[in-house]
């Protein structure tokens, strides 16, 4: 090997990547600056100065704004990379936990919960939409073990427990009462205004520990994207990695969704605006996509607190306002080659 050549590309691969890194360190720092704008918006007066008071507005801060960010920063970061590695290991850039019917089973869930036990009863509703959320991961769990089973039997299975599931809400709405109705609606707007600190807690526990897990198969995930041959012969354990990856991104979108509602479109547009920054790598499109996810969600809520205060539009309502022209854009924008 030609050492020039060989020095030459060690500098322009680490100038890539030196690169990457900064707008990582950006997309980080942008986000703090977005998070603190999110803790000082809001239709009270108290702001951060409010923090170390133990009246009224230190109640708002602490009870109601930094529970409603943290449950975003969560929300957003998990869709966003469970929707970065459903489109990796199905190696369909449309792809994300939603398409494979896990944001309609957590719906039936929810809707369920609220005819049985009433919409007041949160665990109810949030047990609900968990359990429905995981039958539908078990369920595509259970077609990819198939010995016959693609990336596109997958997606095909997901777009069928879609439907199902989504007629199974219908029904339940077309049997319910008025109050339940509305109810299962607002549910399914999305929002994060009734996150608690117990909420949190449990969110967290499902989305947090996956991170990592993933962040460490980033190269292997990188293998996955040449085809199963190519990655099994580099060592991949391809049927594993797959199930795996699937089994810690649905888990990921259900624990986000179950107490939040449906908030849909940062699976999609998270790792695709990740992309663009940070190229296709997923030692640094994973880390990208959670920062995106985060920013996009904490930014669509501070949107829908504030365009129309001081009533507050659901932020499902947002991200599908901000996301179907950004997605519709990218479509016509980017090249086949792009994904």
């Amino acid at each position: 090997m030609d050492p020039v050549c060989s020095k030459e590309g060690l500098a322009l691969y680490g100038a890539l990547t030196g690169r990457r890194v900064a707008w990582i360190l950006g997309l980080a720092a942008l986000l703090g600056v977005v998070t603190v704008v999110s803790l000082a918006v809001g239709s009270s007066a108290a702001g951060l100065r409010d923090v170390l008071r133990t009246g009224l507005d230190g109640v708002i801060f602490w009870e109601l704004r930094v529970p409603r960010v943290i449950m975003g920063l969560l929300v957003g970061s998990g869709l966003a990379v469970g929707g970065a590695v459903t489109q990796a290991v199905l190696r369909n850039p449309l792809a994300s936990p939603f398409t494979l019917g896990v944001a309609s089973g957590a719906g039936f869930g929810a809707a369920l919960g609220i005819v049985l036990a009433g919409a007041s009863v949160k665990w109810a509703v949030a047990g609900g939409a968990f359990s429905f959320a995981l039958v539908t991961v078990l369920f595509i769990l259970a077609v990819a073990r198939m010995k016959s089973a693609t990336p596109e039997t997958l997606v095909l299975a997901g777009v069928a427990i879609m439907f199902l599931f989504s007629a199974g809400t219908s029904l339940l709405q077309f049997l319910g009462t008025e109050q339940q109705i509305q109810s299962i609606v607002f549910w399914s707007f999305g929002n994060l205004s009734r996150a608690s600190w117990t909420d949190i807690l449990i969110a967290a526990g499902m989305i947090v520990p996956a991170l990592p897990m993933l962040f460490l198969r980033a190269w292997d995930l990188n293998l996955l994207l040449a085809g199963d041959e190519m990655a099994a012969s580099l060592g991949v354990r391809v049927e594993r990695l797959r199930l795996t990856a699937l089994l810690l991104a649905a888990l990921m979108t259900a624990g986000a969704i179950c107490f939040t509602g449906v908030i849909g479109f940062i699976g999609l547009v998270g790792p695709h605006l990740a992309r663009l920054i940070v190229g296709g790598d997923h030692r640094f499109l994973l880390p990208a996509s959670a920062l995106s996810g985060a920013l996009l969600v904490l930014v669509s809520d501070c949107l829908g607190r504030t365009l129309f205060a001081p009533h507050m539009i659901p932020i499902g309502i947002v991200t599908a306002f901000l996301g179907v022209p950004f997605f519709f854009a990218l479509l016509i924008r980017r090249k086949r080659e792009f994904w």
